[in-house]
């Protein structure tokens, strides 16, 4: 089931050519998008986190939102996925105003 404490996992991007190549996500990774993994073996988002903030930095600020990920979860073939906040900064602010 899903937890009711909120979660934290800590997590590496990943360099997009790689998540791109054939053995991974075969050229489906946008530059909106940030590939990444847990930094623990078998550790990678789960099923309900779609929406949950990628965040980086020592201020905590939001990177990208949590998209979607590979069948299995813990598929090292198919990392997580998130859309990054930095390329839609525009968009974000102009929709906040």
């Amino acid at each position: 089931g899903l937890s009711p404490t909120l979660q934290e996992l800590e997590v590496t991007v990943l360099d997009a050519r790689m998540c791109n190549n054939s053995r991974f996500w075969n050229g489906e990774i946008t530059p909106t998008m940030i590939c990444f993994q847990g930094r623990c073996g078998g550790s990678a988002p789960s099923k309900g986190d779609s929406g949950s903030p990628l965040v980086c930095g020592k201020r905590a600020a939001v990177a990208g939102v949590m998209s979607f990920t590979g069948p299995g979860f813990t598929n090292l073939m198919k990392p997580p996925v998130a859309t990054s906040a930095i390329k839609h900064k525009k968009w974000i602010r102009k929709t906040l105003r």
